[in-house]
């Protein structure tokens, strides 16, 4: 099972190298879990890059793998996440979503470096 972090989606959507590498866990759609806030992320940032037709279409992309809401037991799981590993709001979310469901986290969010699965990917400059 995989979690996919806001920043690798954004890096295989533009074809970078990083996006290259989280393509496997992508591309595994009955393996893909996606925290609910990173519909939230990735369609914001496309908002101002893009328009919204190409942001909606890289969503329902997205939306092929199991989306995971923010219910009442997630959000107290992901507070105590957040305050153990000193993650902020939603990185808090997409933690305790992938340690819910046992996944392996693909990110190149530093705050997530050393935790446990994490598959962590320095930004390319």
């Amino acid at each position: 099972m995989n979690v996919v972090d806001s920043s690798c989606w954004l890096e295989y959507f533009a074809g970078s190298n990083v996006g290259d590498a989280v393509a496997g866990a992508i591309e595994d759609i009955p393996s893909l879990v996606v925290p609910s806030i990173t519909l939230y992320e990735v369609f914001k940032k496309l908002l101002s890059e893009t328009n919204e037709d190409q942001a909606l279409l890289v969503v329902a992309h997205i939306k092929q793998g199991k989306v995971i809401e923010l219910d009442a037991d997630l959000a107290i799981y992901s507070a105590k996440i957040g305050k153990d590993n000193k993650l902020a709001l939603a990185d808090s979310i997409i933690y305790a979503t992938s340690s819910k469901y046992n996944c392996t986290l693909w990110t190149q969010d530093q705050h997530f470096k050393g935790l446990r699965k994490v598959k962590y990917f320095e930004k390319e400059r």
